[in-house]
């Protein structure tokens, strides 16, 4: 890696980073040289540590109105950059270890700063590079205290130190890269105590780059020390952040970013009300360098000449908050299922230059905020919405109920991606819409249940005993058995007729149609899909579900199908639903459900006949008739009593008991 020296000015403040260059290579004319030795850089105070450097301001860097045209203003972020962990907001747990280790001399040889931007890890590795190469006329070891500028600390913040290596692993992400480092670690520093390497978005080092500096970060050499920074520390492999400390740099609590705002405008001698600095606060979510930036934004909008000042109103129409209240109106037309209007006010935001998909992203935060308001108190004061709308907000939450808001924000998730996946953003935000229109009205499962409790209980036997004797069922299993009615309600299981007519009489008057179908049991349901020759739907029936509960159609109440799926077998609930509707003109909910279940249908056949089979090889005029054809084989079971009473020919396959295969040519013969 190339080694570049620089010479030290006698502006410490000057700031020599990269991109910075360009500002201060117009101060090598002529006209700025005079300009330059009457501009003295201030100096740092012993007892003034913290937040009052704040106070101490390059002379090119002031906000009056007559520097304004000078071209060398400098944003507020890195003006106010921390220069020491005093300095440092809201991460004392990561200074109050190091502190603790430098005093032991227990200083590691790899740091990792992990956190979200904005929060200091750049800085802080800056910060720690100074405190290892620490020294002054009376300091000669690593130091925590800072307070005082030691020899290398101005060119170590500047990132301009001939020692304090700073890498951008987002450009520099190959294994060429690493291998420069790993040249040179074995040289010894120039000038400070300790080569410093600050590698910053490290996670976006190739594997064979992270590979190959893998065995250099396990044992470097005692003079070299790495500082590693990321926003994304779950992409760092292991093997490399068990080499080296980790710290985890937390979000600003509201509070503190509210007070180094305050402190950077006392600084600044600018006034800002305490209302727009909570939202600018808010606005920063944590991230000191976003607060800055924003705040910056807001003082540039000040008259230079002072007419005119930044209130509440003015900072939210700044950070965009201004149209929150038309987020809301298109809300509560959605909720009211006012499809047309909210279409209407859909146009008009996307006329005026709204984005489809931060339309449906504001409609999700302000849907969590009403979901907050039914559990969080303190939600209600949330500066991000203007008093009168907290105040429909509270409306809203009183009168939506959890889960008609939890749907809502499921939709409107599903929503952004298909928004941000399809060709018309503005065509798929008004399908959401529609779609959230009409499921606004919908009852909720709660509902549902009272609906179905006070249908009126029109009685089974009624049903049953207006059944034709000719109704097609075939034989329909006992209440006992594992794949009858499995009632989920308390019904009562029935064994009569698998199929029946559903007669309209005056004790029912809320039946339904005369040709509607009344299914009594699941076998009936199997029995229905062999008469509407729908095979597949009769297999799976059969072989591809577990009978969880079985609850009949009555009247206007929908009947009830629980099933578990078997392994393998695909969802049938939705094609079920339609072709019982379609069946029997009446309303089926089919639910899939984690229990085991009774066995399925073709499972106990099978079973059935095996024991039948077990049963009739002990029988011993089978043995004897399988003695006398030894290549017989027995191909069908039946009973002996019924086929008594249908012929008295036991010699027949229909009325026989045991029909026997000989030499597998199908030749029946009689047991």
């Amino acid at each position: 890696m190339r080694q570049v020296g620089v010479m030290m000015t006698q502006e410490p403040e000057d700031d020599m980073t990269p991109d910075n260059l360009a500002d201060n290579s117009v101060t090598d004319s002529p006209s700025n040289t005079a300009d330059e030795t009457e501009a003295q850089a201030p100096e740092f105070s012993d007892d003034a540590p913290g937040f009052d450097m704040l106070a101490d301001a390059d002379s090119d860097n002031q906000t009056a109105p007559e520097n304004a045209g000078g071209g060398s203003y400098r944003v507020l972020a890195r003006k106010y950059r921390p220069r020491n962990f005093d300095d440092l907001i809201g991460q004392e747990a990561m200074v109050q270890t190091l502190t603790n280790a430098f005093d032991s001399g227990r200083i590691a040889h790899g740091f990792m700063l992990t956190g979200v931007r904005g929060v200091g890890k750049t800085t802080t590795a800056r910060i720690l590079a100074r405190a290892l190469n620490y020294q002054t006329e009376t300091v000669s070891a690593p130091s925590m205290a800072l307070s005082e500028d030691g020899v290398h600390c101005a060119a170590i913040m500047d990132g301009s130190h001939v020692d304090v290596i700073e890498m951008d692993a987002a450009s520099r992400t190959g294994i060429g890269d690493i291998r420069e480092i790993i040249d040179n670690v074995r040289y010894t520093p120039s000038a400070a105590r300790f080569k410093v390497y600050i590698i910053d978005e490290v996670h976006m080092l190739s594997k064979a780059a992270f590979n190959g500096l893998l065995k250099t970060l396990e044992e470097p050499p005692e003079h070299v020390k790495f500082i590693f920074a990321t926003t994304e520390i779950r992409q760092v492999p292991v093997t490399v952040l068990s080499r080296c400390q980790r710290f985890d740099l937390r979000r600003l609590t509201s509070d503190d970013t509210q007070s180094l705002l305050a402190r950077t405008c006392k600084a600044e001698n600018a006034g800002l009300p305490d209302a727009a600095l909570k939202l600018i606060a808010r606005a920063a979510d944590g991230s000191a360098r976003d607060a800055l930036s924003l705040l910056d934004r807001a003082l540039a909008h000040i008259d230079p000449q002072g007419n005119s000042d930044v209130d509440e109103a003015t900072m939210r129409a700044l950070l965009g908050l201004a149209d929150r209240g038309r987020i809301f109106d298109l809300f509560d037309l959605i909720m009211g299922g006012k499809v047309s209007d909210a279409l209407a006010e859909f146009e008009a935001q996307y006329v005026m230059g709204a984005d489809p998909a931060v339309m449906l992203a504001d409609m999700a935060e302000l849907t969590h905020w009403l979901t907050r308001l039914k559990f969080v108190p303190a939600a209600q004061e949330d500066i991000a919405f203007s008093a009168q709308l907290r105040e429909r907000g509270v409306a809203a939450a009183e009168a939506l109920s959890t889960r008609i808001l939890s749907r809502v924000w499921q939709v409107l998730l599903v929503g952004a991606d298909e928004v941000a996946r399809a060709g018309n953003a503005r065509a798929a935000a008004e399908m959401v819409l529609i779609r959230l229109a009409h499921l606004a009205d919908m009852p909720t499962p709660e509902e549902l249940i009272k609906q179905y409790d006070a249908a009126p209980a029109s009685a089974p036997a009624a049903a049953q005993n207006s059944a034709p004797s000719g109704a097609s069922s075939g034989r329909a299993p006992s209440a006992s058995g594992p794949v009858g009615n499995a009632p989920i309600s308390g019904a009562s299981a029935s064994t009569s007729a698998s199929v029946v007519p559903n007669q309209i009489s005056d004790a029912a008057p809320h039946q339904a149609s005369p040709q509607a179908l009344v299914l009594q049991n699941f076998q009936a349901l199997v029995d229905l899909a062999s008469e509407k020759r729908d095979i597949g739907l009769k297999h799976a029936l059969e072989n591809g579900v577990h009978l969880v509960g079985f609850e009949a159609a009555l009247g206007t109440r929908a009947g009830r199908i629980e099933l578990r799926l078997a392994d393998g077998q695909e969802n049938i609930a939705q094609d079920l639903t339609r072709k019982l509707r379609e069946w029997t003109g009446q309303s089926w909910v089919i639910s899939l459900s984690q229990e085991a279940g009774a066995e399925t249908i073709g499972a106990l056949k099978k079973s059935s006949a095996e024991r039948r089979e077990e049963s009739a090889l002990k029988d011993p005029f089978v043995q004897a008739a399988l003695a006398a054809f030894p290549k017989a084989e027995i191909v069908s079971i039946s009973e002996f009593d019924v086929a008594l009473e249908q012929s008295g020919d036991i010699g027949t396959d229909e009325a026989g008991d045991i029909a026997i295969d000989e030499d597998n040519n199908s030749d029946e013969n009689d047991a």
